[in-house]
């Protein structure tokens, strides 16, 4: 009898025993990060989500790669999906939302303008010459550095052959030059240091080539980089949503095969991945990030990511992308393939309701960059907001 209970209890511990080993190998594989799939020879590939077909792009780095000219922004810390970056700060420390300041009637499109010094955002001398200097000449006298402060400093060359305003080049001989330093950019205004910095330079330059420098007033421009200044801190907004895994972590290989669907392919730096511009060479016109730690760790596969984020700095990319249509097909197609929910920075989710209103925000900051001729994505746009 004894020995028969004894049997029996031996049975029953090792069936607990056994369901309790199966219950933890269960819960172990459930919540251990998903991975990529192997991909199926005898499949069709399947078309991303803008139309284009073939291999993942993400598994092929000669394919596609990120453009070389590139909005730098990854997606961190903020408040809502639309945020200003407030002007004389990096990007990613502080916002504010910018929501009020849009409020102008839409003006027709501006036509682009072209590259190098415009008056619209540069401080710009003049260099006037007896006669003319030679391109090589012009780069000797170059200074060493192209800044003046935080602001871009740039010095331009009449090309007497052409006629035209160009950077000076070997061979080229010019009639005229121009020097310029930036009134604004995302570190702030042109205070009078820089300005003064920006004096020294060009006199230093003008006196190597034997010319006369022509300064504007220090007080205007300085009052005009201000007022520049003010209006790109009201008008620079990104957009940031955060992707988050509602119950299985994801594995590098696993997002990186889901973002390649949908026309993501790697960026400059690990943990970040752009989706390009319709023009080679523009901003992307999205950027996805994670965890840089699990981008560069020994074994991937065994890294854990939970939530991504996707962001869209909105002056570095044309009105033509229709970028916020794709970052909500963007968004809406990852969470469905990879389960994840879309949530704003604070992890909170965002309902299809909060987007129009984000989106109808956007219309209006588009017609006040154009209305004050620095389109989305111009190259005075890139400049100023960079």
């Amino acid at each position: 009898m004894n020995s028969s209970l004894l049997l029996s209890l031996a049975i029953t511990g090792g069936l607990v025993l056994a369901a309790i080993v199966a219950y933890n190998t269960w819960t172990l594989r459930r919540n251990e990060p998903k991975k990529a799939q192997p991909p199926d020879p005898s499949a069709p590939s399947a078309p991303s989500a803008f139309g284009a077909a073939g291999m993942d792009p993400l598994l092929d780095p000669i394919l596609r790669q990120e453009p070389s000219l590139d909005g730098d922004l990854a997606g961190s810390a903020g408040a809502s999906p639309l945020e200003g970056l407030d002007r004389g700060q990096d990007p990613h420390d502080h916002a504010i939302d910018p929501s009020d300041a849009l409020r102008m009637p839409a003006p027709a499109h501006m036509a682009e303008r072209r590259p190098g010094l415009d008056p619209l955002i540069d401080v710009i001398a003049t260099l006037t010459m007896e006669g003319v200097v030679s391109g090589d000449a012009a780069l000797a006298a170059f200074p060493p550095t192209r800044r003046a402060g935080s602001k871009p400093f740039a010095i331009e060359g009449l090309n007497d052959a052409t006629l035209t305003w160009e950077t000076p080049a070997p061979g080229q001989r010019y009639r005229s030059f121009q020097a310029g330093v930036q009134l604004a950019n995302r570190m702030g205004a042109l205070n009078e240091i820089e300005f003064s910095e920006f004096v020294m330079k060009t006199q230093a330059f003008a006196d190597a080539i034997n010319a006369a420098p022509d300064f504007p007033d220090m007080l205007q421009e300085v009052a005009r980089a201000r007022e520049l200044d003010q209006f790109a801190g009201d008008h620079d907004a990104q957009l940031l949503f955060v992707l988050r895994a509602r119950q299985a972590a994801w594995s590098p290989g696993y997002l990186l095969q889901n973002a390649a669907r949908v026309g993501f392919v790697a960026g400059s730096m690990p943990g970040r991945l752009v989706l390009p511009a319709s023009t080679p060479g523009m901003p992307p016109v999205l950027t996805l990030g994670y965890d840089t730690q699990a981008a560069l760790a020994d074994d991937p596969e065994q890294s854990a990511i939970r939530d991504i984020s996707l962001s869209l700095d909105v002056p570095q990319v044309h009105r033509s992308e229709q970028a916020f249509a794709r970052l909500r097909d963007v968004g809406a197609a990852l969470a469905q393939a990879m389960d994840g929910v879309l949530c704003d920075q604070n992890g909170q989710p965002l309902p299809a309701m909060a987007m129009d209103p984000i989106a109808a925000d956007l219309e209006l900051l588009y017609d006040q960059l154009d209305a004050r001729d620095l389109s989305a994505g111009s190259v005075l746009a890139r400049r100023l907001f960079s």
